[in-house]
């Protein structure tokens, strides 16, 4: 079965609004885990705004489960990924302005520096992904590059899915899957692991889930979302039980 990385950025977010201890997201990660989550997911930003350097280091003494580490393509980031070691490294765009991520990386305009970064974290035996577009030339790009995965961005079909009122059959919706799909078929084909992330939702992951070859999905905003209501656990459980019947 695809594998559930869990994102706890928001976990700090809400504790950063009062920049207090408040919830700790090392103990949400702990809950996750509890509930099924495969990996830890984080996202150290450049401007810490949720996410900080003690606890990324926290989380790699403390989770045994895979971390996978998303930062910008700086030497600053390259620098505390190399000094945290986690599973993965995963190379995102930024902006500081942004709500969210809200594309994936220019991997063909960032070749140049992202092969020399790549270099230094393949001597450390890290392995390292690119968050990308449903688009071949840039999933091409990865590969040259020297990535071991790219990961799929799906939030223009988690958009689609809004728009059109959170149905999963929707023409423009269809068309978004399908793009994912393709990306998906294409990475494997040239030899890349395929990941996917960004939107999914407890009501939309069972189109992604579905398609076959993804090795694992990477959701955090709902499942933090609906943990309020239902507690971690509960919510990871739910997003993996998702993902088993769309699988099934």
């Amino acid at each position: 079965m695809t594998k559930l990385c869990v994102n706890i950025d928001h976990v700090a977010t809400i504790r950063e609004a009062r920049k207090t201890i408040e919830p700790d997201p090392i103990l949400a990660a702990a809950e996750a885990c509890l509930g099924g989550a495969d990996g830890i997911t984080l996202h150290i930003r450049e401007d810490r705004r949720h996410m900080q350097d003690a606890d990324l280091f926290r989380l790699r003494e403390s989770v045994q489960v895979p971390l996978n580490l998303e930062l910008a393509a700086t030497p600053e980031m390259l620098a505390l990924a190399l000094s945290s070691k986690p599973e993965m490294v995963m190379f995102v765009p930024e902006g500081r302005n942004e709500v969210t991520t809200e594309g994936g990386l220019d991997v063909q305009k960032e070749s140049a520096l992202l092969t020399s970064m790549l270099q230094e974290l393949r001597q450390a035996n890290l392995k390292t992904s690119a968050f990308i577009d449903a688009c071949l030339k840039q999933i091409d790009a990865a590969k040259s590059c020297g990535f071991d995965v790219c990961e799929i961005h799906t939030g223009p079909f988690a958009e689609a899915v809004i728009r059109h009122d959170l149905s999963l059959e929707h023409p423009e919706v269809q068309m978004e899957r399908d793009k994912v799909l393709a990306s998906v078929q294409h990475a494997l084909h040239i030899g890349l692991q395929c990941n996917a992330g960004h939107g999914l939702t407890h009501h939309n992951v069972s189109a992604i889930a579905s398609i076959q070859g993804i090795g694992e999905l990477h959701i955090g905003h709902s499942i933090v979302s609906r943990s309020v209501f239902v507690g971690m656990q509960n919510s990871v459980r739910e997003m993996k039980h998702n993902i088993k019947d769309a699988q099934a």
